[in-house]
């Protein structure tokens, strides 16, 4: 019998997980990690030591419940046009199907996203014969509003090609802009009815600042690098993402599902370990963040464990600052 989850501890033990993607399905929690190898290379800045293969799929009935591995559901092997590196994913559900959105690079190295399809929320997950047109980077984020529009929010730099992508065209010589000049921001596009396709060219997100200034790219604590994630929130959309090289969760807030989004604060502190990459979602009244560090693995960069841990709002509609190995702030 698998122990009972608590806040703060990783959720699974036997294998290294990471990027959690949570949301609630058929009454339960299922998380859509990443499923980091347990191996022993060197690290680089382009990511090379995230080798991963496969995607799991976990599930808990309560955030205290034990939390339920339901094996592999996706792997390398399977993906016709893929050729490594199956990063972060999410999972989204419409037409009584659940979507799974993954990274991998094709066949030329190049970063795409992916979609498999399942009519169970654990999976297995079927793959499309090719990556969505028009699509690149890394860290796909689909957020099914309301009015049941869906979009997908994308991209992340240094290894996630992001900045190779300032054109429409893939530049593999592209650097990233000069400190003083605005960061690049995530993508976004909105996906067809049969949430397969974009319904257009993704746009770049404009992230400001309270009096309206783009944030810029040597604004290294409040420019955007990875992990996107849209939830709402009292009617407000909420984009939350990591920093990367100063390794916090930050947050922006728009009336827009497409932006621009106004930068309000931190809302998890540096974790053990180099990446920092989460989810928020809202369980039986209460709201949660799944994040990730390397204390199982004592600090190794690309062996992480899953944890959660509860998510407060002030009256104001912001959220308060978690540090995930202190009192909450």
């Amino acid at each position: 019998m698998e122990k009972n989850s608590k806040p703060n501890e990783p959720i699974v033990t036997h294998i290294f997980t990471a990027d959690p993607s949570a949301h609630v399905f058929e009454g339960k929690l299922y998380i859509y990690p990443s499923h980091d190898l347990d191996h022993n290379e060197p690290s680089n800045d382009n990511g090379d030591q995230y080798k991963m293969e496969d995607y799991h799929v976990l599930s808990m009935d309560d955030v205290n419940a034990p939390c339920v591995d339901h094996g592999e559901v996706l792997h390398l092997r399977d993906i016709p046009w893929a050729s490594k590196q199956l990063w972060a994913p999410d999972t989204a559900y419409k037409n009584n199907t659940y979507y799974l959105y993954f990274p991998a690079r094709d066949k030329d190295g190049i970063f795409r996203i992916g979609v498999a399809t399942s009519s169970n929320p654990a999976g297995p997950f079927t793959p499309e014969e090719n990556y969505i047109p028009g699509s690149f980077s890394i860290d796909p984020a689909v957020l099914v509003d309301d009015d049941e529009r869906a979009f997908v929010y994308f991209g992340g730099l240094w290894g996630g090609q992001l900045e190779k992508w300032q054109t429409s065209t893939f530049n593999p010589d592209a650097e990233g802009p000069a400190p003083t000049e605005p960061a690049i921001g995530p993508r976004v596009a909105e996906l067809n009815d049969d949430m397969l396709t974009f319904k257009g060219e993704p746009l770049e997100i404009s992230i400001i600042d309270e009096e309206g200034n783009t944030i810029l790219a040597g604004d290294e604590d409040r420019r955007y690098f990875e992990g996107p994630w849209v939830h709402k929130y009292n009617g407000l959309y909420y984009l939350s993402y990591s920093t990367g090289t100063t390794h916090k969760i930050v947050y922006a807030v728009s009336e827009n599902p497409q932006g621009p989004f106004v930068f309000k604060g931190t809302i998890l502190t540096p974790v053990i370990g180099w990446t920092t990459h989460h989810s928020i979602v809202q369980f039986k009244d209460k709201w949660y963040l799944f994040y990730h560090d390397c204390s199982l693995s004592d600090g190794v960069d690309h062996k992480r464990s899953v944890k959660y841990t509860e998510l407060k709002y002030n009256e104001d509609g912001t959220i308060q600052t978690i540090d995930p190995y202190g009192a909450d702030k």
